[in-house]
């Protein structure tokens, strides 16, 4: 199954803004009832039978941000604007999301990056650009969607809350 990315918006069922109760909902829908995960936590978090993880969390009762970690298998796929963020290398997808917008490295993590226009964030336990046996450091462990102003720093959110009024 494809997933597409659709940020600020969401991914599939999974619509952000949407609330606990919905989200909740969606999330169940993303499950595979013919092979359901032991590991899968309602409200939480759900595992596909490729190992796709897809969290969810919430707060004040309204869906915030979507995560995907990646796949053991191709059954399951993850895209942004035809980009398969965890079948390419790291670097890869770095390059060609930055085709489409700004994308920049964590300043906290040199092995992640965000596309902060697009409330984007790609992880990675750490970088191995050079070593694709070394598959946690060569390719994206996780990407994360999220509502406006989810990254922003108390004096951010005070200003994005300044201009909206």
């Amino acid at each position: 199954m494809d997933f597409d990315l659709g940020p600020p918006n969401g991914v599939g069922p999974l619509r952000i803004g949407m609330t606990r109760h919905a989200a909740n909902t969606a999330l169940y829908s993303l499950r595979d009832p013919s092979a359901i995960s032991e590991s899968d936590r309602p409200g939480q978090h759900v595992f596909r039978p490729s190992g796709l993880m897809i969290s969810i969390q919430c707060m004040r009762d309204m869906l915030e941000a979507i995560e995907l970690g990646r796949p053991s298998s191709q059954t399951d796929r993850v895209l942004f604007q035809g980009v398969d963020v965890f079948a390419l290398p790291a670097r890869e997808v770095v390059r060609c999301v930055g085709e489409l917008t700004s994308i920049e490295e964590d300043p906290d993590d040199d092995a992640s990056f965000i596309a902060p226009d697009l409330l984007l964030s790609f992880w990675r336990p750490f970088a191995a650009d050079d070593e694709p046996e070394e598959e946690q450091g060569y390719y994206f462990s996780s990407v994360l969607l999220a509502r406006p102003g989810y990254y922003d720093t108390p004096a951010q959110a005070a200003e994005r809350l300044q201009q909206s009024s």
